[in-house]
């Protein structure tokens, strides 16, 4: 092979590899680092010099994983996600090249997490497999009405113990605290399906808001918001959490306006999605009230 040869079949395997990296749906991965990240901010106690590598290695042990959960709901839902113009596009990216990412993305994640010991990997599995039942076309428990809800509240509350547990063994203490966490997952979930109400039951996906109505679904991830936002406030009454987090009250009345505003408006595609970039600035804003609580 001349050299010529070689060098473009060198580049046309970046590009191919570009591509394939590009369907990575890089915010949302980052936006849901949240959870584990605050975790371990939780279980860090003072912040050293090793702890600060440690926590930079789990960074990207978990968005990896994070990135792994995305690329199988997309390999699994892409005859659906082609039918929507909503939806995220894969420019030139075929079901075989899906496949092979969310696998290569899972190995490396787990590879990562075996360095934090058993507790974190054997957490991290957990995860992998609670992906699997979500999006793999069986048993897809995507399209099976509160169970794939259930598998956000149980997904949230191992989010924030995936971080935890590289600090600290998992106790009573983190598992109230990851309550809060499962809770909103399982509202902000709610609430997706609201908005994706239309494009799912033309893909005939039995989700939440497909089988009870886009409107009770919307009311329900209201509803676990309110409880998230209470059990906060109960946690920081009993010293569980810092007392500064009952700002909490500040944050939900945001998002309360906000979501009254979005039901007047109308339960449209695009009013939902801005609902849902309101909400998540205001809640990284506790998130950062936490970090700052916690972090000495």
């Amino acid at each position: 092979m001349s050299i010529g040869v070689e060098l473009a079949t060198r580049e046309g395997r970046l590009r191919a590899l570009l591509r394939l990296l590009s369907s990575i749906r890089f915010d949302e991965v980052l936006v849901l680092q949240g959870t584990p990240m605050l975790g371990a901010v939780f279980s860090i106690g003072h912040l050293t010099g090793a702890k600060s590598l440690a926590l930079a290695f789990f960074f990207a042990s978990s968005f990896c994983l994070t990135a792994h959960v995305f690329a199988i709901n997309d390999w699994s839902g892409m005859d659906g996600d082609s039918r929507d113009s909503n939806r995220f596009a894969r420019i030139g990216v075929n079901g075989t090249e899906l496949f092979l990412l969310w696998i290569a993305l899972l190995g490396i994640s787990l590879l990562l997490f075996s360095h934090f010991g058993s507790p974190t990997l054997l957490i991290a599995v957990a995860i992998a497999v609670l992906s699997a039942l979500y999006s793999f076309p069986a048993p897809h428990m995507k399209g099976v009405p509160l169970l794939s809800s259930a598998l956000h509240l149980i997904g949230g509350l191992l989010h924030f113990l995936l971080g935890y547990s590289v600090f600290c063994p998992v106790d009573r203490r983190s598992l109230e605290i990851g309550c809060f966490f499962g809770i909103m997952f399982a509202a902000g979930h709610l609430t997706h399906e609201a908005r994706d109400h239309d494009a799912d039951r033309r893909n005939g996906i039995f989700t939440n808001a497909v089988t009870f109505g886009q409107l009770n679904s919307f009311v329900a991830g209201f509803a676990l918001f309110t409880i998230a936002n209470v059990w906060l406030v109960v946690l920081a009454v009993r010293g569980i959490v810092p007392q500064p987090l009952m700002i909490v009250g500040v944050a939900y009345a945001v998002y309360l306006g906000s979501w009254l505003r979005t039901l007047r408006a109308g339960l449209s595609y695009q009013n939902i999605r801005r609902l849902q970039v309101r909400y998540r600035i205001v809640y990284a804003s506790v998130g950062l009230l936490i970090v700052i609580s916690l972090i000495r």
